[in-house]
């Protein structure tokens, strides 16, 4: 059984998925960060100062004057200022991976293209030819 798992963790398939998913938990943090720290301070100026990840309705008893101290207390609430930011960084990221996608595709197809132009090009003799050619030429 250890022998399976090892060969399994050797293929290069999983490496490939451990070395993606490390880098998408990078990634997730630079996209947090840009939402939290850039996007979202100049919506909330455009908004006039509203502050999406402090939006919240309160569902029990009491008032809360932030989502932070609500959450301590214990109160249901609905958060859907979280919710709004959780789907800004879904959008960023899908925008960057799909620019990823696009690129790598590109990439793909000029490679393809290159393949295909190297295939369609006029070969010379080969190598047998020449030898042909030379052995002939001291025949005579």
């Amino acid at each position: 059984m250890i022998k399976e798992f090892k060969d399994f963790i050797a293929k290069g398939n999983v490496m490939d998925m451990a070395v993606g998913i490390i880098i998408g938990a990078a990634f997730t943090a630079i996209v947090t960060s840009l939402v939290a720290d850039l996007i979202n301070p100049i919506i909330g100026l455009v908004t006039g100062g509203m502050d999406f990840s402090n939006l919240f309705v309160n569902l029990g008893e009491g008032d809360y004057t932030s989502l932070a101290v609500a959450r301590e207390a214990g109160a249901p609430v609905f958060a859907y200022g979280s919710f709004i930011t959780a789907v800004i960084n879904f959008l960023i990221i899908a925008f960057v991976v799909f620019l990823l996608v696009k690129m790598v595709n590109r990439v793909k197809d000029s490679a393809i293209k290159k393949e295909a132009a190297v295939a369609a090009a006029p070969k010379g003799p080969s190598e047998l030819d020449v030898l042909m050619e030379i052995r002939d030429a001291l025949k005579k």
